[in-house]
């Protein structure tokens, strides 16, 4: 199960860096999209960044993931709701809702 959930904890971290990294320019889009604030979306990025470090450093401190997978967690249902609020099709829904599932797994398989 260890292997498992490092995997799980590296898939999530590298996701959300690369995300906020590689393809922040549809980070820009969609923050706009949703009539959110640059600072909003730098706060957001910020934090998510963090709390993907401490999800990946969990693996060898296990203590640190399960509050991290929690408040990632909480971005992602965040998501979910402002893709709805501006009735994006399902496919733009996927990404964070499988990232929610990935937290979820994290804050539950936490010891």
């Amino acid at each position: 199960m260890d292997n498992f959930t490092s995997l799980l904890q590296l898939t999530l971290g590298l996701s959300v860096a690369f995300v906020w990294t590689f393809r922040f320019h549809n980070v820009v889009k969609e923050f706009s999209l949703f009539g959110l604030s640059d600072l909003t979306r730098s706060l957001v990025g910020v934090s998510k960044i963090a709390l993907a470090t401490l999800i990946v450093a969990g693996i060898w401190y296990p203590s640190l993931v399960q509050i991290p997978a929690v408040l990632m967690g909480l971005f992602m249902v965040g998501a979910q709701y402002f893709h709805f609020s501006v009735k994006n099709p399902l496919v733009k829904h996927i990404p964070s809702f499988l990232l929610l599932a990935l937290c979820a797994i994290l804050a539950l398989s936490a010891n």
